[in-house]
Order: structure tokens, then C-alpha cells, then sequence
């Protein structure tokens, strides 16, 4: 059954941009997906509209068989719960060292101390950042900043984690070992939306793809057609 559904769905901005005209598709748990595209496709809209950072003009978006548009006021955060985000700017908390930055969905969560602990210090060992749990991200280069901000993303085992463009900043190497542990967070049943220009990545990871242009879905490609 499908996780995330969206039917006929349309997000216009103010001034007559449409970012996105009647997309439609579906992706199931344990499934990952690459979103492509050119600049300005509509990648990034499509990814704000799981987040509710944005709302629909038109259409509907679904989770785990719940209308979006009904979740309002307090609702939009306990979604927000279960929806794990890696953003392309980081956004870490300056102020906060890399432990406390990668905590932070589990305290909200209201997760147990210890259990933060033990959460915390797995996923930065995951992503190479093991020695640097107690730097300030100022500390830390671009990469490992993007690094930060995915073991952030992934450490509450969301039901759907969203990265756009997560290895723009990245090289080759870490970029494919950051890819790995999206697959990995895919076979513990995450449903995993990349928006990603990188098609070299996208062609040997082999997932399914979905190309966006001018706002409308206009492929949806599957792992053994790009194995063909």
C-alpha cells in the first residue's frame, strides 16, 4: 500500500507561477525515489508540500492515507515527527554542538535520555562524524556540515525522509556513502525522495525516478528500465 500518494496535484504562486500543474504518483515504504530536473522544475515544491512548509493550490497529498489538508495547528508539527528533512543550506544550530543538533528530533519527540545518547552517537558514527559529536558547526567544513544535517534527518527513523539535493556539496566518494545510508534507511522501511540534477549518482544507484519539467511529472522511471 502506498505511503505517500499525490492525485492532481497543483501549487501556483502568487503573480501566476505554476510550479507544479496536476502531478500525480505514488511511492510506497521501503521504496526510494529520485526527483529530477532542471532548476526551477518544481523539485524542491514537491518536497515543501510533503513537509507542509507549503500547501497545495489545487489536488490532494496523502500520507499514510491522511488528506494533508486536514492537518492544522498543533497537527502540522507531529507530521513534521515523522517526516525527516535534509535541507540544502543545512540550516544546524550555530550555537549548538553537533551531538545537541543531531538530538534535537528526538528531544522534541520527547525521546528518553539515554536512549538519545545511544541514538545520537550511532548515527554520527555512520556518518564519519563519531570524533566530532562535541565541535560547533563552525567548526566542521561544508561536507561535514551536510553531514550534520542528514544524521539530524535520519536519527528519528522518519516514515519518509526528504534531502534536496543532498550531495551538491559533497565529493564523489562521500556522496556515494552518503547515498548508501539512504538505502540503508530504505531497508528499514523509510520511504526516501531525492531531488537530485546529479545523474551519474542517479543512473548507478538504479531506484526509480521521477523528471519533473516546468512543473508537470513527465516520466516516471523505473529501476529495470534504467538497467536496461
Amino acid at each position: 500500500m502506498a505511503l505517500l500518494r499525490f492525485d492532481a496535484v497543483s501549487k501556483n504562486y502568487p503573480g501566476g507561477h505554476a510550479a507544479l500543474t496536476d502531478v500525480g504518483f505514488s511511492v510506497d515504504a521501503g521504496e526510494m525515489v529520485f526527483i529530477t530536473g532542471h532548476s526551477g522544475a518544481g523539485k524542491s515544491t514537491l518536497l515543501r508540500l510533503i513537509h507542509l512548509s507549503e500547501r497545495p493550490t489545487r489536488g490532494t497529498v496523502l500520507v499514510s492515507d491522511r488528506n494533508l489538508a486536514k492537518v492544522r495547528g498543533r497537527q502540522v508539527a507531529m507530521h513534521r515527527r515523522q517526516v525527516g528533512v535534509v535541507h540544502q543550506d543545512h540550516r544546524l544550530i550555530l550555537e549548538r554542538t553537533v551531538f545537541e543538533n543531531v538530538a534535537l528530533p528526538l528531544l522534541i519527540s520527547g525521546t528518553p535520555s539515554p536512549e538519545i545518547g545511544k541514538r545520537v552517537r550511532s548515527m554520527l558514527d555512520k556518518v564519519g562524524l563519531g570524533a566530532r559529536e562535541r565541535a560547533r558547526p563552525f567548526e566542521l567544513s561544508t561536507g561535514e556540515q551536510q553531514r550534520v544535517g542528514i544524521a539530524r534527518a535520519m536519527v528519528a527513523q522518519p516514515l519518509v525522509l526528504l534531502a534536496d539535493e543532498p550531495t551538491g556539496n559533497l565529493d564523489p566518494t562521500l556522496a556515494a556513502e552518503i547515498m548508501q545510508l539512504f538505502v540503508a534507511m530504505q531497508a528499514q522501511g523509510t520511504a526516501v525522495l531525492v531531488a537530485s540534477h546529479d545523474l551519474g549518482l542517479v543512473r548507478r544507484l538504479r531506484k526509480r525516478v521521477l523528471v519533473l519539467d516546468h512543473g508537470r511529472l513527465t516520466d516516471d522511471i523505473s529501476p529495470e528500465d534504467l538497467a536496461a
